[in-house]
């Protein structure tokens, strides 16, 4: 099989150092693929770019509403939070209205992902904590669902939970394509993470933006997800964060997700499309500058939207004095027209 394409580039000085390589798929929520680039059909790890399919089981459940959860504790649980203060209140929040404690997460502790706030944390002579790992929201949502069922907590992010089976089967639903043991990891955060083909998730992020192909319940908690996550930006990110920063300037028309490894997916709302990209070799910065390029090409920006793409698809990096060295740059393999 041929190798994909090359979808970026770093170039130091006058000479091309590194080529990543990639694939990436925009398609309807009927499956139907509208331009895509390299394997659309190799199984890949989505990791935490599919947090929304994996909050679904939150209305499912019935959690949202015992928990009162809010439009901030939503965001939050589609999140790679930063480790920011506002982060943290909602992560505690969400814990506090399942009457649950930051001992009850089994996501793990590392510092802030925010160099500011790590900093601040370190001053302030404080640990990190649990509630600063950036899938806190995602696991203070999870809890929630065992909370709302009634089961024990302990071992939730084991596969074999009821929460995990409950997370697995929203996750078949949308992309209408059955996780295999075979091909079936953990995540980061000790979650069971499943492969698919990546034109899968694409299609199951369009069938999410228009509930084509869902069942009402899931189309309206789709919904529900896809408005909180675009109201509340900062809180799926943080400062200075790529996902963050496009959905703001888009204002509702654009749902996007990083994945660890060079994952990234999301929807055109506005257009009833999904979208899905993976960097090869898992580099984030590449990856983000191949999907920036890429919605540079296909999202109809306006000027500021257009602005913030371009900082992202050409980023330019610099030494300790200041001075340029480089620049890593999304190529011509992601302008695509629709």
């Amino acid at each position: 099989m041929d190798a994909n394409p090359i979808l970026a580039t770093f170039t130091r000085g006058n000479w091309t150092e590194n080529r990543h390589r990639g694939a990436f798929c925009i398609a309807h929520a009927n499956g139907d693929v509208i331009a895509s680039a390299g394997d659309i059909e190799r199984a890949i790890f989505p990791r935490s770019a599919i947090k929304a399919l994996q909050a679904l089981p939150i209305f499912e459940t019935g959690a949202d509403t015992r928990f009162a959860m809010d439009d901030e504790a939503l965001a939050l649980a589609c999140a790679s939070h930063y480790g920011e203060p506002e982060h943290v209140r909602v992560a505690r929040t969400m814990l506090e209205r399942a009457e649950l404690t930051v001992d009850d997460l089994e996501c793990g502790a590392h510092p802030p992902t925010s160099p500011a706030a790590r900093k601040a944390l370190k001053a302030a002579g404080e640990a990190p904590s649990p509630l600063h790992n950036n899938c806190s929201g995602k696991h203070a949502g999870m809890l929630s669902v065992a909370r709302a069922l009634g089961i024990d907590t302990k071992g939730y992010v084991t596969r074999e939970h009821a929460v995990q089976k409950r997370v697995r089967a929203a996750v078949e639903a949308v992309l209408d394509t059955p996780m295999t043991e075979h091909k079936c990891g953990t995540d980061g955060c000790s979650i069971p993470t499943w492969a698919a083909p990546l034109k899968s998730f694409a299609r199951g992020f369009a069938r999410m933006a228009t509930g084509e192909g869902l069942s009402a319940p899931m189309a309206a908690a789709s919904q529900r997800l896809f408005d909180a996550a675009t109201a509340h930006p900062f809180l799926i990110a943080g400062t200075e964060a790529f996902d963050t920063e496009a959905m703001t300037v888009f204002r509702g028309r654009l749902m996007i997700k990083i994945g660890a490894e060079g994952v990234f997916c999301g929807a055109l709302r506005d257009r009833g499309l999904g979208f899905a990209l993976k960097c090869d070799d898992g580099n984030p910065k590449a990856a983000t500058a191949m999907i920036a390029g890429l919605l540079a090409a296909v999202a109809d920006p306006d000027a500021e939207q257009a602005a913030v793409l371009a900082k992202f698809s050409r980023q330019v990096s610099t030494n300790w004095r200041g001075i340029e060295v480089g620049v890593l740059e999304a190529t011509d393999g992601v302008r695509v027209t629709l």
